[in-house]
C-alpha cells in the first residue's frame, strides 16, 4: 500500500461521520426526558375523540414544574372544572359537581380520560423515564421519512401501567416520532403517532400526537397544543390537593 493511499484512508476515517448507535440507549432516552420537560410551563390544547358516534371536541389548560408535577383542569362545558393533578407517583381526579377527590394508582391509571384513547397515566406521566424503566437499543428505522432510534422500554416493576413501550426517536431533534405500549407479554395495547412538531425556545416538541386504543374499534384521539409558554414563576402551591377544590 503506497503512502498516498494510506493517508487517504486516514482522512477518510478522520473525517467519517459518528455511526448512530454512538449513543447508548440510556442516553437518548435521557436526551428525550431532557427536552420535553421544562422548569415550568403553561399550555393550552384541545382533545378530539373520533368513533363510531363521531367527533367530540374538549378543552384543557395545563401547568407543570419540572418532570414529576402537573395539574391539568378541563375548559369546555361538558367537563368544566374536573382537574387532575399529579405529584411525583400520586395522581389525583377532582370533579366540582360532586366536590369529589378520587385517587388513582396501579391500573387504573390505564383508566380512559373524558372516553378518550387517552389515559390518565399518558396525559400525566413523568418523565423521569430511565427511574422506572430499562432501555435497549434496537436498531434504527425510517418513521414517516425521519431516521428514527428504536427503543424498547421494559418496566423495572409491575406498577407501570405498561409494561413495556417501544418508541421511535428521531435520531435529530429527539421527538418521539411513534410509541406502542404493551403488556408484560408482548400485547400491543396502544399506539401514538406524532403528527405535527412546534418551536419552544430551541426545541423542537411535539405539537399534535394521534392515539389509537388497539383494544378498540373505530376509534382514535387527537391531541393538540395550542399554545405554551414556559420558564414562567409557578408557585409550589397550584399543584397541592387544596389548590383542586379553588
Amino acid at each position: 500500500m503506497s503512502r498516498l493511499t494510506k493517508f487517504v484512508i486516514i482522512i477518510l476515517l478522520i473525517c467519517a461521520p459518528l455511526p448512530l448507535f454512538a449513543l447508548s440507549a440510556d442516553e437518548i432516552i435521557r436526551e428525550v426526558d431532557k427536552r420535553s420537560t421544562f422548569v415550568t410551563s403553561h399550555a393550552t390544547g384541545t382533545i378530539i375523540v373520533t368513533d363510531r358516534f363521531g367527533k367530540r371536541v374538549s378543552t384543557f389548560e395545563t401547568w407543570a414544574k419540572g418532570s414529576d408535577k402537573s395539574l391539568i383542569e378541563f375548559t369546555s362545558l361538558a367537563e368544566r372544572g374536573q382537574k387532575i393533578l399529579r405529584v411525583s407517583q400520586n395522581l389525583y381526579l377532582y370533579y366540582p359537581e360532586a366536590d369529589q377527590l378520587i385517587r388513582l394508582q396501579g391500573a387504573a391509571l390505564r383508566q380512559s380520560v373524558l372516553g378518550s384513547d387517552l389515559s390518565y397515566e399518558d396525559m400525566t406521566r413523568e418523565k423521569s423515564t430511565l427511574d422506572a424503566y430499562r432501555a435497549a437499543l434496537e436498531g434504527t428505522e425510517a418513521i414517516d421519512g425521519f431516521d428514527c432510534y428504536r427503543i424498547t422500554l421494559t418496566a423495572k416493576s409491575r406498577k407501570e401501567a405498561y409494561p413495556i413501550q417501544h418508541l421511535w426517536v428521531d435520531t435529530q431533534d429527539f421527538v418521539v416520532r411513534k410509541a406502542v405500549y404493551a403488556t408484560e407479554t408482548g400485547r400491543e395495547l396502544k399506539e401514538m403517532k406524532l403528527l405535527s412538531t412546534m418551536k419552544v425556545g430551541e426545541l423542537l416538541i411535539a405539537q399534535e400526537s394521534k392515539v389509537t386504543d388497539l383494544l378498540k374499534r373505530n376509534s382514535h384521539t387527537t391531541m393538540r397544543i395550542e399554545e405554551i409558554d414556559i420558564n414562567m414563576n409557578l408557585a409550589d402551591s397550584l399543584f397541592s390537593l387544596e389548590n383542586l377544590s379553588w
